[in-house]
């Protein structure tokens, strides 16, 4: 009889397998995602009670062909220009949702920047170095982890750079 891999335990998300693995600290945040909510990353933050500078969204971009993940806060948007010259790239663009979800094997609003299908190249915003935790999606909408931004930038091999907007 085979045993079953973490991944397959209820409950449990790719990402959550992934922390679990490398021995990292993290906090699980659940709440009731609203499916009429026009923003996942503001609905979490409120429904958290945590200040929108301190929840980040994941977003996917495609970078001169390369799909590149961007981790800013849910407070401001991301600034394509800077992603692209923060990976050495001219030219970004928003990923197309089906490419972004078949490559992560995350669904639009639970895309976790923690166990993606493919991992990816990552840049997460530096603003995140100034707090002690941040919070990231946990692979599901509803679903958020606490964790240190270093902790994320380790898993990840995340650079840190200005790529956010206020």
């Amino acid at each position: 009889m085979a045993k079953k891999s973490r991944k397959q335990q209820p409950g449990g998300t790719p990402a959550t397998v992934a922390l679990t693995t490398a021995g990292t600290a993290f906090t699980v945040h659940s709440y009731d995602h609203d499916p009429s909510s026009p923003s996942y990353g503001e609905e979490a933050a409120e429904a958290l009670g945590v200040s929108a500078d301190r929840v980040f969204k994941t977003l996917v971009a495609d970078v001169d062909g390369e799909l590149v993940v961007a981790v800013v806060p849910v407070a401001g948007s991301l600034d394509l220009k800077a992603l692209a010259s923060a990976v050495g790239g001219k030219r970004a663009a928003m990923a197309d949702p089906a490419a972004a979800e078949r490559t992560t094997g995350y669904v639009r609003g639970g895309i976790s920047p923690l166990g993606q299908r493919k991992r990816l190249r990552t840049v997460l915003d530096a603003s995140a170095a100034s707090h002690p935790t941040i919070c990231v999606s946990a692979g599901r909408r509803g679903l958020e982890v606490e964790l240190s931004a270093s902790d994320l930038a380790a898993l990840t091999g995340a650079s840190l750079a200005a790529i956010g907007r206020a």
